[in-house]
């Protein structure tokens, strides 16, 4: 059967939970759960601020044991941290960390939510934090979730105690107090009322910890405090909610929060901040169906349905499940209805083992575009069910199908639509946001962990007379040879895109140029134009334009422009744009980022980079370099003319290692790289040797050996997180500050998120400070920038954020850094 043509656009939806997924697997155990789950009508809510903060196993627990609906609401996206398993920072490591956090929530059963704030780095206390996040849009943001998902508690990781924590730890928590008073207030933002109503949470409390007394004289009253067992054993799925959580929290990959599973009893602390005082949680809260008005039919089927359960006829629950569908239409409680139709909707999938799929033609559009889709849908029960309509979600008019689908008797029909929205971008990464906080504008997508599926179809399927629709995204599958089916989200962008190479141009010579590489890639076919590069005033590009003429989509062609700095120092932006024969011009990139632990991201941001032109001086050509977490710091070192050879474990060896002007350890790598507990005193070696070892930033704790230096040097959690926080330069005779290159204060403008971090606060004799900085009403830190001459070479340890710096093209940083690779040319 042909489905005629169809016109549709992208549709963005306004509800914040998942989209059912198009493969639907039947599981006696998860089909026990949900069934229990009908009959559970109580909503919890942890909040904290960052990716990782969450308490997996309290989530576990909640959404698995008690069956409420369970979220966790982060404040930020995790933009500010480090990467361990990439380059990725900013903006690309926030889009990793959602994703993380979105398969940490399919394994822990919760749902997940974001505020507008952004992770700027570090913040010592919440006032600082509110200086740099709008805390009115960030407290917004706060209720309108609470409004949204309607919890009837709410649990924060944090107390509101300022300075024992991370500032946005402490901002979490007050912000949740916060909002827990105003979401119920009809006066609190207004404007949120045209598309839900106030909710007021029944109770808070504070997820307390020992942790938090650990360097204070109080001892946590555990007398006092809620106590919950979250250790305990999930019969139907055969685990512990402590196991559950370990999997869940291992997904923080990018962190490096790997976690073995624990047994036994684990018992978890809440301190009560608001509402009625009980001895339970939820003792006092109503989660039956006795909160909602004429629902005692919906409880009454839904119980039969319990008692009939049988898993090896799960199909035997349909009857039952319908009959409680009908009655929950009668329901006038809005909120709850919508809650448990999908619910039942679901079961009555699973127990049928329906399953639905929209398969797209291509991975890859362009607005505009014909994509071809492929509807499956296969009923593998004895039950009788119809398939009724077929509708894109922007079709006014669905297509009536009424095709009776047979006992595992695939229906196959195929469709075209045309794609009128833009692009897939990350919502909000659309507009460019400020220091602490993204832009958002459409009310609706406020809170969503990620974009609704570009494009979803709704299947409307009669069971027993009862129409049930399923919202499915339409997807692309392929088969890797080694994975077989893979399933990828469609994406959608301009119909040509411009990549320009190199995320920054740094140059130090002022004859010098560099080539840039802009590759033109078709997404449709038969586009054909001219490509050119926008540079500042006194920057010059050659040749002005290239013309190109792309026949297939898909087809890419790359071209060389030469850039030359103007004599003077001067930064800016070039900015790659194609412009088509019909007159519109596009500017939009294509970026991806792909690990096995999360779906593939797809990027169309501002194809531009970075240019800037340092007065700088340089001695040495070859630098030896040994990855650590991940950082871009020799690509940026080759920028200014250096050669960098990445090290492997057998070629450090002392006799090898002497060619090298300097080595160089990358950010953590005496915390992740194991080889170094014995290949360290190689590296001590080759310094003795007269070589100059630079060590970056690790942090006090997992470290791979203590001996991280060829003398004493012990690590801290010192850090200077005002980016802007004054710097005394202490020895400014001493050869990093005066050769090649003379430093002075002014050189350190313009830095970016933060100084420095783990600075040491203890070293021996021989190491010399060279500066030092302390955050506003704190005391100064020296341990930043520690120089020792040992032997006849140098060892360097820095906890200044050269990964940081280096690659936001701060000149000031590049200055010192190349001072630290010169030392021992004097």
């Amino acid at each position: 059967m042909k489905i005629s043509t169809l016109l549709g656009y992208l549709f963005i939806g306004f509800s914040l939970s998942l989209y059912a997924q198009n493969t639907n697997s039947y599981k006696p155990d998860n089909i026990r759960q949900k069934l229990e789950k009908l009959n559970i009508l109580g909503s919890v809510l942890y909040v904290a601020a960052h990716p990782d903060d969450e308490n997996t196993r309290l989530i576990a627990y909640y959404a698995n044991e008690e069956l409420m609906r369970t979220a966790y609401l982060s404040a930020t996206r995790g933009d500010g941290g480090q990467n361990l398993i990439g380059s990725e920072i900013r903006e690309g490591l926030g889009l990793i960390r959602t994703q993380e956090l979105l398969a940490a929530r399919k394994i822990d059963g919760g749902q997940q939510f974001f505020s507008r704030a952004n992770d700027f780095g570090y913040s010592k206390h919440p006032d600082e934090t509110f200086n740099i996040w709008d805390k009115d849009k960030v407290l917004a943001d706060f209720v309108w979730i609470f409004r949204k998902f309607k919890p009837d508690v709410v649990i924060t990781r944090f107390n509101i105690a300022p300075g024992r924590t991370h500032g946005h730890h402490t901002a979490s928590a007050m912000l949740a107090k916060e909002a827990f008073e105003l979401s119920g207030d009809k006066n609190a933002y207004p404007e949120q009322l045209n598309y839900v109503d106030t909710w007021q949470p029944k109770k808070l409390y504070w997820n307390a910890s020992w942790w938090f007394f650990r360097n204070t004289n109080q001892k946590m009253d555990t007398a006092s405090l809620t106590t919950i067992n979250v250790g305990k054993y999930n019969v139907l799925l055969g685990e512990s909610y402590s196991e559950m959580a370990a999997k869940s929290r291992s997904m923080h990959k990018s962190q490096g929060f790997g976690s073995s599973g624990i047994r036994g009893d684990r018992i978890e602390y809440l301190e009560q901040w608001k509402g009625e005082v009980t001895d339970g949680v939820f003792n006092s809260i109503n989660t039956s169906w006795n909160r909602v008005k004429g629902s005692k039919k919906v409880a009454f089927f839904i119980n039969k349905a319990i008692e009939m359960y049988d898993e090896t006829n799960p199909s035997l629950l349909i009857s039952p499940l319908v009959d409680a569908r009908r009655a929950l239409e009668k329901v006038e409680n809005e909120f709850w209805k919508k809650i448990k139709r999908k619910e039942i909707d679901d079961l009555i999938v699973l127990a049928s083992g329906l399953y639905i799929s929209l398969v797209s033609d291509a991975p890859n559009y362009a607005a505009g575009d014909s994509m071809g889709i492929k509807l499956e849908v296969v009923n593998r029960s004895s039950q009788k069910m119809t398939l009724d309509k077929f509708h894109l979600e922007s079709e006014l008019d669905p297509q009536v199908v009424n095709r009776l689908l047979l006992n595992n008797k695939p229906f196959f029909s195929e469709l075209k639509i045309r794609l009128l929205k833009p692009s897939t971008h990350p919502y909000w990464l659309i507009e460019e946001g400020e220091l602490g906080m993204y832009k958002v504008n459409d009310q609706t997508r406020i809170g969503k962990p990620e974009n609704d599926p570009a494009l979803v179809g709704k299947i409307s399927i009669d069971v027993n007379g009862e129409k049930i629709d399923r919202t499915v995204p339409v997807v692309y599958k392929r088969t890797d040879p080694v994975d077989g089916e893979v399933t990828e989200p469609i994406t959608i962008g301009a119909p040509v895109l411009v990549n320009i190479s190199g995320g920054i141009l740094i140059f130090g010579d002022t004859k010098s140029k560099k080539k840039v590489n802009v590759r033109v890639i078709a997404r449709k076919k038969n586009i054909a134009g001219k490509v050119k590069l926008e540079a500042p005033k006194g920057w010059k590009i050659s040749p002005q334009e290239h013309e190109f003429k792309l026949e297939q989509k898909g087809e890419e062609q790359i071209f060389n422009f030469d850039v030359t700095p103007p004599s003077k120092a001067s930064e800016g932006y070039i900015i790659a744009k194609a412009s088509l024969n019909d007159g519109k011009s596009y500017s939009k990139g294509l970026t991806t980022i792909a690990y096995d632990h999360i779906p593939k991201q797809t990027l169309y941001p501002e194809s531009k980079i970075k240019v800037v032109k340092i007065d700088l001086k340089k001695t040495g050509t070859l630098i030896g370099y040994i990855e650590g977490a991940g950082d871009a710091i020799p690509e940026n070192l080759e920028q200014v003319g250096y050669k960098v050879e990445k090290l492997t474990k057998d070629e450090v060896e002392t006799q090898n290692l002497s060619k090298y002007d300097a080595i160089i350890l990358g950010v953590r790598a005496f915390n992740t790289v194991d080889w170094l507990s014995y290949k360290n005193t190689e590296l001590f070696d080759y310094v003795k040797q007269g070589g100059n070892l630079i060590v970056q930033y690790n942090t006090s704790h997992r470290l791979v050996t203590k001996d991280i230096a060829p003398y004493p040097l012990k690590l801290s959690r010192d850090r200077v997180a005002v980016e802007e926080a004054p710097v005394e330069i202490m020895e400014a005779k001493h050869q990093v500050m005066t050769t090649p290159n003379k430093i002075t204060s002014k050189y350190f403008e313009g830095w970016v998120q933060e100084r420095g971090l783990y600075f040491p606060t203890e070293w021996a004799a021989e190491f010399t400070p060279i500066l030092k900085s302390n955050d506003p009403g704190e005391t100064p830190k020296m341990g930043g920038l520690l120089v020792a001459k040992y032997g006849k070479g140098y060892y360097v340890y820095s906890g200044y954020s050269w990964f940081r710096e280096l690659p936001a093209g701060v000149s000031g940083a590049y200055r010192i850094f190349v001072n630290l690779i010169s030392l021992g040319d004097d």
